[in-house]
C-alpha cells in the first residue's frame, strides 16, 4: 500500500526530528520491506555520534509514537529502519516450567534408579539432583541476566526424555523479542554456560573423588567419551590418561551427572544458530557468522563418520544453524573486554566438546 504524499511529508518531518543531531539522512525510502514488517521507512546516511548513544536517543523519540527502530548495515552502508507496530512479548508460564521440571526430574531419576536389582533410590537421586541443578543454574543464568537487561524471555522449559541414557534433552528459553544490542545478547548467551560450570566442575571433581579406577567390565557396556577437559580432570585425579590398558574410571553417579552437564555445555557452545555459541559468535562477527555455520555443518558431517549420532545434528545445524538472533541495534560493536571474553568462550568449546560422546563396546 503506497503512502499518500502528504503522509510521506509528515513522516519525513517526524524521522528528521527523531534523528536530528545523531544521523545525517542521505536518502529516505517509504514502503521498504523489513521482516517481519511489510512496510517501513528506510533511512540511509551516516552517524554523527556513537551508535549506542544514537540508538537510545532515536528510539526513545519514536517509540512514544508507536514506532520501532532498527540499526543495520547493508553493503557497507549504515541503515535505519523505522516500522510501526509491536514486537511479540514472551509471557512467562511458570506452571509449565514447574510441571516440566518435575516430569524431567522423574525422567532423569528413572534412567539411573531402575537397575537389574530393582529400584535404587540412592542411585537415582545421586544422578538426578546434580544434573538437574547444573541445568537449572545454566538456564537461570540466561533468564536472570535477560531479565536484568529487560529482555522478554520465558523461564526455562525442561525437555524430559525418559528412554534416553540421560533422561532429558536439556531445556529451552523462548525469546520472541530481539535484544536491544549485541552487548545484551552476549551477556545473556554467556551467562548460561558460565553459571552451569559453577556447579558442573565441582560436581565432577567431587564425583571423581568417589569413583575408582578398575578393569573394564566384560562387554557389552557403554563408555563415555573424553573431552580435553574431562581427560585432564581424570589425569589430575588419578595420575594417568584413561581409559588405557584395559583400565578406566568406574564413575560415581555424581561424576556422570557432571559429565552430562559438561557435555551439554559443550554442545551449547557450538557457534551456530540459536545456540549459546551461535549468539556469542554473532556478537563477535555479525553477519559473517553465517558463513561459519557452513564450516560447522561440514565439521559435524565429518564427525558423523565416527559417531553416526551426529547426523541428526548435521541436519539440524544445516536447516537451523544459519538463523541467528539479530539485535535491534546491530551496528554497535561489543566492547573490547567482551570480545576477549567471547574468544575465551570459544576456547571453552574446544575444551568441553566431546567428539565421540558414547561408545558401545560389544
Amino acid at each position: 500500500m503506497t503512502i499518500d504524499p502528504l503522509v510521506q511529508g509528515r513522516l519525513t518531518e517526524m524521522v528528521r526530528y527523531a534523528v536530528d543531531g545523531y544521523f545525517d539522512i542521505q536518502g529516505i525510502r517509504f514502503d521498504a520491506p523489513f521482516k517481519p514488517f511489510q512496510h517501513s521507512i528506510r533511512l540511509n546516511g551516516r552517524f554523527f555520534t556513537d551508535t549506542e548513544k544514537a540508538y537510545d536517543a532515536i528510539s526513545q523519540r519514536l517509540e512514544r509514537e508507536g514506532w520501532l527502530v532498527f540499526f543495520r548495515e547493508e553493503e557497507g552502508e549504515h541503515i535505519i529502519y523505522v516500522a510501526m507496530g509491536e514486537l511479540p512479548e514472551t509471557k512467562p508460564n511458570w506452571w509449565l516450567f514447574g510441571i516440566l521440571l518435575i516430569v524431567t526430574l522423574v525422567s532423569v531419576f528413572s534412567v539411573s534408579a531402575f537397575t537389574v536389582d530393582g529400584l535404587n533410590w540412592q542411585a537415582g537421586f545421586s544422578f538426578a539432583i546434580p544434573l538437574i541443578l547444573i541445568l537449572l543454574f545454566h538456564e537461570f543464568g540466561h533468564f536472570l541476566v535477560s531479565r536484568r537487561n529487560r529482555m522478554s524471555t520465558s523461564p526455562p522449559y525442561f525437555i524430559p526424555m525418559p528412554f534416553s541414557i540421560f533422561g532429558t534433552l536439556g531445556a529451552v528459553i523462548v525469546m520472541r523479542r530481539p535484544p536491544k544490542n549485541r552487548k545484551q545478547l552476549f551477556e545473556m548467551a554467556i551467562a548460561g554456560p558460565l553459571a552451569g560450570l559453577v556447579l558442573a566442575i565441582p560436581f565432577l571433581f567431587y564425583g571423581l573423588s568417589l569413583s575408582h579406577v578398575s578393569q573394564l567390565p566384560p562387554p557389552p557396556y557403554l563408555l563415555e567419551g573424553n573431552s580435553l577437559f574431562y581427560l585432564a580432570a581424570k589425569w589430575l585425579m588419578f595420575g594417568q590418561v584413561l581409559p588405557a590398558n584395559g583400565l578406566d574410571v568406574q564413575l560415581h553417579n555424581i561424576a556422570f551427572a557432571a559429565w552430562v552437564g559438561l557435555f551439554i555445555t559443550g554442545l551449547n557452545l557450538i557457534p551456530a544458530g540459536q545456540l549459546d555459541g551461535g549468539h556469542v559468535i554473532y556478537t563477535l562477527l555479525g553477519q559473517k557468522a553465517r558463513f561459519l555455520s557452513y564450516v560447522v555443518v561440514a565439521g559435524f558431517l565429518l564427525l558423523s563418520f565416527k559417531y553416526p549420532g551426529w547426523l541428526l545434528w548435521t541436519a539440524l545445524l544445516f536447516f537451523l544453524g544459519r538463523v541467528y538472533a539479530v539485535p535491534m541495534d546491530d551496528l554497535t560493536p561489543l566492547p573490547g573486554k567482551y570480545k576477549a571474553l567471547g574468544y575465551v568462550m570459544m576456547v571453552l568449546l574446544v575444551l568441553l566438546f566431546t567428539p565421540i560422546p558414547i561408545t558401545i563396546i560389544q
